[in-house]
Order: C-alpha cells, then sequence, then structure tokens
C-alpha cells in the first residue's frame, strides 16, 4: 500500500523535472508564437486598415468583454479607438494589455517534406535486406529468405505510414 502512494506522489525529484522541462518547453514555444506576432505587428505597422480588420478587431474586443477582462466603459473606449484608427500601428492602443488580434498570428504551418526524405533513407537501410532475401528465395532457402526480406518489407510499411501521417490527419480535420 505505501509503494502504490510513493508511486503516485506528485512531487517525486524526477516529476518535477519533467515538470519543469515541459514548462520550460511551454515557455519557449510561447515566447517565440509572442516574438512572430510583434514581428508581424511591426510588418503591419504603417498598413492600413481595411473593414474586414476592423470588424475583427471588434468581435476580438466583445469577446475581451465577455470573459470579463474590460469593463462596459473600457469596451466603449477601445471600440471608439479602433473605429479611429487609420493603420495597424494605431491599434498597439486599442489592445494595450490584451491579447492581440487573431490576424496578428502566423498561419498554421504546413508539414514538412523532411518526413517524406526519412523514408527514402530508411528504404535505402532495407533494400540491401531485401535483395539478400531475394537472393535466398532464388537458391531455394525460403526460411533465410522470409528472415531477411519479411522484417524489411514491413519496415518500409511502417515508415510509409509515418511518412504519410500529416497528409491523413490534414484530410480528416480539413
Amino acid at each position: 500500500m505505501a509503494d502504490k502512494q510513493w508511486d503516485r506522489r506528485p512531487d517525486l525529484p524526477w516529476e518535477r523535472g519533467q515538470q519543469q522541462l515541459g514548462n520550460l518547453a511551454g515557455m519557449a514555444a510561447a515566447a517565440g508564437q509572442e516574438a512572430r506576432v510583434v514581428a508581424a505587428r511591426r510588418r503591419l505597422a504603417s498598413v492600413r486598415l481595411t473593414d474586414e480588420e476592423r470588424r475583427v478587431c471588434f468581435d476580438e474586443l466583445a469577446e475581451q468583454f465577455a470573459i470579463g477582462r474590460l469593463d462596459e466603459g473600457e469596451l466603449h473606449r477601445r471600440v471608439d479607438l479602433v473605429q479611429e484608427a487609420v493603420t495597424h500601428g494605431d491599434l498597439l492602443v486599442a489592445f494595450g494589455g490584451l491579447p492581440a488580434p487573431s490576424f496578428y498570428s502566423p498561419p498554421a504551418k504546413k508539414p514538412g517534406r523532411w518526413r517524406w526524405a526519412a523514408f527514402v533513407g530508411m528504404v535505402w537501410l532495407a533494400l540491401p535486406f531485401f535483395l539478400t532475401g531475394l537472393v535466398f528465395l532464388v537458391f531455394g532457402k525460403e526460411v533465410a529468405a522470409a528472415i531477411f526480406a519479411l522484417p524489411a518489407v514491413a519496415w518500409v510499411l511502417v515508415s510509409w505510414r509515418w511518412a504519410s501521417a500529416p497528409k491523413r490527419q490534414a484530410r480528416r480535420s480539413g
């Protein structure tokens, strides 16, 4: 019983280390995301606002009001600032202390082709084993052929499934 309680304690040294590492990774990702948002704001600072971007800003302010970050007077003041804004740089005052509007967020990254490059490398690793299995098959050693060729074929099929996973996920979600 005591061993089971010991296993469930959240303050074990290795679990604290894992939690700290996870927190550090999360903070690094958030800092990178924040840097991309700041860069997008800086890039668009002198660009004039469109009607659609103003509508997005109004929606963002309404959302901040709905979750309780703004009171009614503050909402009206910030809506007036958005209506008077001419460029994206003018929105900095309207969104001071609030999350940036969603049009500053970078688009989601598309899955890269590095998985397919790794797949080609995995096929090249499996090729000698497959060819050795074929040689054994030609000379009548079926058991040896199976020992060499079947794992190589399985390796290629598993690596293909791994390489095509992002495309399948995109098809499912989109």
